[in-house]
C-alpha cells in the first residue's frame, strides 16, 4: 500500500506544476495543497504557523505583478475574479519542510515524490548543461583548425607567389663536363 501511494500522482502531473520564478525552480500553494489534498488556506495557515522553517530561500511570497502574470498565462480565474492573497512559491527545499508542518502521511508520501522528480530535473539539467559545454569546446576546437587551416594556406599562397615573381638565379658553381 505505501508504494502505491508513492506513485498515486503521475509525474507530469507534477512536473506541470513546477515554475521558474526568480531564477528557481518553485511549487505554488494552491498547487502542493491539491495535491497534498488540503484546502489552500490550510496550507497557509500551516506554513504561516511555522513560518521560521520557510526562510526566503525556502518560501516566498510571489509580488502582485508576479501573480498577474502566470494567471494571464495560465488563465486560473474567472474574468472580473481577484485573488485575496498572494500566492506562496515553495523551492524544493521549502516542499520538503511543508511534509513537518503539515504532518500527514499523504503530505510526506507526495513529498517524496515531488523530491525525486526535481532531484531528477536537476540531473537532467546537469547532463544538458555537460552537454552544451562540450559542444562549445568542439565548436572553439573547429574555428581554431578553421583558423590554422587558413593561415596554412596563405603561406602556401604567399610561397607560390614568391616563386613565380622570382627571377631565375644565375647559378654559381663548378661546371661539371663530362
Amino acid at each position: 500500500m505505501a508504494n502505491k501511494l508513492e506513485t498515486i500522482i503521475p509525474e507530469e502531473l507534477i512536473t506541470n506544476k513546477i515554475y521558474f520564478i526568480r531564477n528557481q525552480k518553485v511549487m505554488l500553494d494552491k498547487d502542493l495543497a491539491s495535491l497534498y489534498e488540503v484546502e489552500t488556506k490550510v496550507l497557509k495557515q500551516a506554513v504561516k504557523r511555522n513560518i521560521d522553517r520557510f526562510p526566503e530561500d525556502f518560501m516566498f511570497e510571489l509580488t502582485k505583478e508576479e501573480s498577474d502574470s502566470l494567471r494571464s498565462q495560465f488563465v486560473t480565474l474567472k474574468r472580473g475574479g481577484h485573488v485575496k492573497y498572494l500566492p506562496m512559491a515553495f523551492s524544493e527545499q521549502g516542499v520538503a519542510m511543508l511534509s513537518s508542518v503539515l504532518n500527514s502521511k499523504r503530505a510526506i508520501k507526495v513529498n517524496i515524490q515531488i523530491i525525486r522528480l526535481f532531484t531528477k530535473l536537476r540531473a537532467v539539467l546537469s547532463d544538458n548543461t555537460e552537454l552544451r559545454l562540450e559542444i562549445e569546446h568542439i565548436k572553439k576546437k573547429l574555428n581554431n583548425h578553421s583558423q590554422n587551416i587558413e593561415l596554412v594556406f596563405k603561406y602556401l599562397d604567399e610561397l607560390i607567389e614568391k616563386k613565380e615573381s622570382t627571377k631565375p638565379r644565375k647559378k654559381i658553381g663548378y661546371i661539371v663536363k663530362g
